[in-house]
């Protein structure tokens, strides 16, 4: 590594963090179901998950109201101290399109028992994004410290905002910006910020497991991915594999999840029936409502639903083998 700035004071814990979807009553309002939401996140917990993200893209954040994201906070850190997690990473979505906007977020995540901030940059008109706007933003966001700051890299649906890497090398220096997740896909980006930086002083992390591995060779921190509410042991297992130098047999089950997560990339609502159909009733949360997005967003065809056991069902047997935590 070839910066000497110190390492940032509550880095990111390395490993596998898991975006929860969020639950929905079957009612006309669709109200978030907390009393299942508790039981998903006891699950993914016990199944062995490094920490959650909470509100965050495959949360349906921008249908969540600020209460909702705050209780569902709450309801996360209990969870985790009723399993015995009482300092259990919560990473809470505080994208805004100004800082105005961003520091309300991100004081109300602190207050709800988050210990990080994922941040979008703002998008809203893409043209006015200057890269000086952009170091200002983060800048002013992370001198509140109000929360560590995770920078979220995902062009696709920021209108095409992407920020480079000598950008985000810029940011890291910030002693209160730990980490990045690229959902860009970039590795690029991973071994430039990964020369630069160690761990300690800036994370980086894959946006999805599919390319996991090349994250982790390139000197990555992990992964942020939402194929995790669907097999998180099999994902944890991958990320365990390749830390014990089990290469061989890491490279084959990276192989089958990202098959699998071809399904999580088709949308939220394939997610969201993925995670009902082989997760849910694991869970104690067997009811496939539940896992409905929020309208006006639609549940997933027939035929979709159909393509999605078929290429998720190679991680069954893998995912049913592992042990939980607890």
């Amino acid at each position: 590594m070839t910066s000497t700035i110190p390492a940032k004071t509550t880095p990111l814990p390395p490993g596998i963090f898991c975006p929860v979807i969020s639950l929905f009553t079957d009612t006309r309002q669709q109200e978030v179901d907390y009393a299942a939401s508790y039981q998903f996140f006891r699950y993914l917990i016990r199944s062995g998950v490094d920490g959650l993200v909470l509100a965050g893209t495959t949360a349906e954040a921008v249908l969540l109201s600020p209460s909702e994201r705050q209780e569902l906070l709450r309801t996360a850190r209990r969870a985790a101290v009723d399993l015995g997690f009482d300092n259990y990473p919560l990473v809470a979505g505080i994208s805004g399109q100004s800082v105005n906007e961003t520091l309300r977020l991100a004081d109300e995540a602190r207050q709800a028992g988050a210990d990080f901030g994922l941040l979008l940059p703002p998008s809203y008109w893409p043209k006015a994004v200057t890269k000086d706007v952009l170091i200002a933003f983060y800048t002013e966001i992370a001198d509140s410290n109000l929360l560590p700051i995770i920078i979220y890299s995902f062009p696709a649906i920021c209108n095409g905002v992407d920020m480079s890497s000598d950008l985000m090398a810029t940011l890291a220096q910030h002693p209160n910006i730990v980490g990045v997740k690229l959902t860009c896909g970039n590795a690029g980006k991973v071994t430039r910020l990964t020369h630069e930086y160690s761990h300690d002083q800036f994370g980086v992390y894959a946006g999805s497991s599919d390319w996991l591995l090349p994250c982790l060779s390139g000197g990555g921190s992990g992964c942020v991915t939402g194929v995790a509410n669907v097999f998180p042991k099999a994902t944890v297992k991958l990320f365990a594999l390749w830390k014990a130098g089990a290469v061989s047999e890491a490279t084959r089950l990276q192989g089958l999840i990202a098959l699998a997560e071809r399904a999580c990339k088709e949308g939220i609502a394939p997610t969201k029936f993925a995670t009902a159909y082989f997760a849910g009733p694991a869970a104690g949360v067997p009811d496939l409502e539940r896992f409905r997005p929020r309208r006006p967003y639609q549940p997933s065809s027939q035929a979709i639903r159909d393509w999605v056991v078929e290429v998720m069902q190679p991680l069954v047997e893998i995912e049913s083998a592992l042990p939980d935590v607890l």
